[in-house]
């Protein structure tokens, strides 16, 4: 779910939704210009899950298929790894309609410029053009896949891939400037670091009515060096929660995640240095809605590629278990109460 597209890689760091028809959920708990991947932007994903509720049975084996746009004779010696696009692990596919296209009408070709910023450039990831989307479908022989509903499949994945940016930003938000600080945070639980998001967002809305510019950030902004969708993988968390919710179905959801990727982000640290951070992320459909409209769940955590991921996960959710079970909310509750009557009765 999680692609963009990449065209021909620069140098790579060390290891409104499109217009359309279609209507993004409205709740989700989650490539560059000209070719086919990012700049390279990488791409959009082809849906491969039979769980992915997108997901459309290939047609047989001995069904017609169309045949991707041909490519330059390549060297029998080179490997599969070098011919994939070292930003998304995804080859480089077309913009343009092949000529044997089994598509019954034409889809836009433009690609829509995602909010995420780019670990090699200082631009920002492109999303792929709907065209480029079905041309991946058709190369992993989904060619049933009716051409009327890529550009909702679009839509979906560029709101899927802005929610996961906005929560990776949170975790960034609060870790970046050190575990010391970050426990402060922590312990105002994901009700204060919700609040706190929240301010900001007013704030700069405040801002950009007024026609004033954005308020410096005191905190450096992460940005996203690559990617990689593993639909195949599952993380540990996923399969304990499926084997959950096979032994407690009516405490635990048994269906799996339809999606997997790994996200990996240069974390700009306060005394400048650079710190690369992997982020997994499981997609999870939450159903339909009673508008038809679908839901979807992410689930973004970073790896537990370090002792120091380890401490950031425990802390943030620790800390929230403490802000709760210690009845902090409660408190501030009734100091906010306490406040707005000794207020009133001063009026």
């Amino acid at each position: 779910m999680g692609w963009f597209w990449a065209d021909q890689p620069k140098s790579v760091a060390p290891h409104p939704i499109p217009k359309s028809g279609a209507t993004p959920p409205p709740a989700c708990p989650m490539h560059e210009k000209n070719v086919t991947s990012p700049t390279p932007t990488p791409s959009a994903c082809p849906v491969k899950s039979t769980n992915h509720p997108l997901f459309n049975q290939p047609s047989p084996p001995n069904a017609q298929q169309s045949s991707p746009p041909a490519e330059a004779p390549r060297s029998e010696s080179q490997s599969t790894l070098s011919k994939l696009n070292p930003l998304n692990y995804m080859p480089n596919l077309s913009n343009a309609r092949p000529a044997d296209s089994p598509q019954s009408i034409s889809l836009p070709l433009s690609r829509e410029s995602s909010s995420i910023p780019r670990g090699d450039s200082d631009s920002n990831w492109e999303y792929p053009s709907p065209q480029q989307m079905y041309n991946a479908m058709l190369r992993k022989g989904y060619n049933d896949t009716p051409a009327d509903a890529v550009e909702s499949m679009v839509a979906v994945h560029n709101f899927l891939n802005e929610g996961a940016w906005v929560e990776i930003q949170t975790w960034e938000r609060i870790f970046s400037p050190g575990l010391s600080q970050a426990w402060t945070t922590c312990l105002s639980g994901e009700e204060g670091i919700a609040r706190e998001q929240a301010k900001r967002d007013f704030l700069a809305a405040r801002r950009e009515a007024l026609n004033l510019p954005p308020a410096e950030d005191p905190l450096p902004q992460p940005r996203l060096l690559r990617f990689q969708g593993r639909p195949q993988e599952p993380t540990p968390k996923a399969r304990i929660l499926t084997y959950l919710g096979q032994m407690f179905p009516n405490s635990f959801g048994n269906e799996p995640p339809f999606d997997r990727h790994d996200w990996y982000v240069a974390r700009q640290r306060p005394d400048g240095s650079v710190k690369e951070v992997r982020y997994v992320i499981d997609y999870y459909s939450g159903g339909v809605q009673s508008t038809g409209e679908p839901v979807f769940y992410l689930d973004i955590r970073p790896a537990l590629d370090t002792p120091t991921a380890a401490a950031e996960r425990i802390m943030r959710w620790g800390g929230d278990v403490w802000h709760r079970a210690s009845g902090a909310s409660v408190r501030a509750e009734a100091a906010k109460k306490a406040a707005e009557e000794k207020s009133s009765g001063k009026s």
